[in-house]
């Protein structure tokens, strides 16, 4: 067994193996149909363990992705666009420009932290929106309980062009160098840790350009370096599906899914999707920490220090960009923010004096707080 992926463990050919295997429907008995190999459900499966099991079987080692049909009533997704629709204009007015991890800011019109300004703005429609039993089904198949859900509203405007095949939070977001980093089984464990999901806001034939994805490709192991290939790409791009979606239903897949957004084509359909971005319970550390007050501390120190100040940094800082506030500390120039690890570095490679530092640092933690 592979401990430790590198670029040389991806194969074109084994990739091809994994990926050109046609979804059995009789695997998937709840399954209403099987279109372009994806398993598509109806939004009014019930909620028991034969149910759970099925679908968590369809994203680990089916297809990766399920459509559930009419899983949001029209109603409830056009009140929950009138929201979505005056944040945008809020921001625009604000003379806000999003950043974005796969194609070029301000391109499409994002919500970041969508779920909690939909919460402020309007309860009630929110309440309508996430009392959604669909959401609660495959959520609960995939995480288990206490999941955690985010939202983030993107709008993919006419002439908007298709992102660049990729996978998802954690590891998709980021570079072949630093996911090789990290050993095979976390390889493993990163899809189990979140489910993608997107709710149609309006109708998107083709031509709108719902989402690109090659079905069967989370299994493919070393794939998190795999996407980063040029052949991976071209391959993608020669062999991907793509569903239309109606307004109001919903697709969920596994983040370790080769996918990407599609090109909008049409002259005048504004394609909106809430993107559902759920998380598991158990990521999380033990204990809360202070690491922005142990690093001013520790700063000083580590100027003058003859030691090793990257493990120092490493067991004191902040290594991970996310989660983070994405309207102030945006991944613009790369898929994330700069870490707090990464700043302190930064800082002490360059020489800055304790004060130059003490405020990067604080202003830094502003960017990223939910306030």
């Amino acid at each position: 067994m592979t401990t430790w992926f590198t670029s040389a463990d991806c194969h074109l050919e084994d990739f091809r193996t994994v990926v050109e295997q046609q979804t059995d429907k009789s695997a998937f008995p709840h399954a209403t149909d099987v279109v372009q190999n994806v398993l598509v459900y109806s939004g009014d499966l019930p909620d028991t363990t034969e149910v759970r099991a099925e679908l968590a079987r369809a994203l680990m080692d089916g297809p990766g992705i399920v459509v559930f049909r009419g899983a949001f009533a029209t109603d409830v997704v056009d009140r929950a666009t009138d929201v979505f629709a005056g944040l945008i204009a809020d921001q625009k007015a604000a003379g806000a420009v999003g950043g974005d991890h796969f194609a070029k800011p301000g391109a499409n019109d994002r919500v970041w932290g969508a779920l909690d300004k939909f919460a402020l703005r309007d309860p009630a429609a929110f309440a309508t929106y996430y009392d959604n039993d669909t959401l609660a089904l495959i959520s609960a198949a995939w995480l288990g309980a206490g999941y955690q859900v985010t939202s983030q509203v993107n709008v993919v405007n006419p002439g908007g062009q298709a992102q660049v095949a990729h996978r998802d939070y954690h590891l998709g977001f980021m570079s072949a160098d630093q996911s090789s980093r990290f050993p095979a089984h976390v390889h493993q464990l990163s899809p189990v840790l979140t489910l993608q999901g997107a709710v149609a806001h309006v109708d998107m034939p083709v031509e709108t350009g719902p989402t690109l994805y090659l079905p069967h490709s989370q299994k493919y192991a070393p794939g998190y370096l795999a996407f980063h290939q040029p052949s991976f790409t071209e391959y993608f791009n020669a062999h991907h599906e793509q569903l239309p979606l109606s307004k109001g239903d919903a697709a969920f897949f596994n983040p370790a899914l080769f996918h990407g957004a599609g090109t909008n084509r049409s002259a005048d359909v504004r394609r909106m999707a809430n993107l559902l971005q759920i998380s598991s319970a158990f990521g999380r550390a033990m204990e809360t920490v202070d690491r922005t007050a142990m690093c001013e501390a520790l700063y000083p120190t580590l100027l003058a220090y003859e030691g090793s100040t990257a493990t120092v940094v490493a067991a004191s800082a902040e290594g991970y960009a996310f989660p983070t506030n994405l309207d102030r500390d945006q991944p613009i120039g790369g898929l994330a923010p700069q870490t707090q690890a990464e700043l302190m570095r930064q800082a002490l490679a360059e020489r800055w004096d304790p004060a130059t530092f003490t405020k990067a640092l604080h202003d830094q933690a502003n960017r990223r707080s939910a306030a």
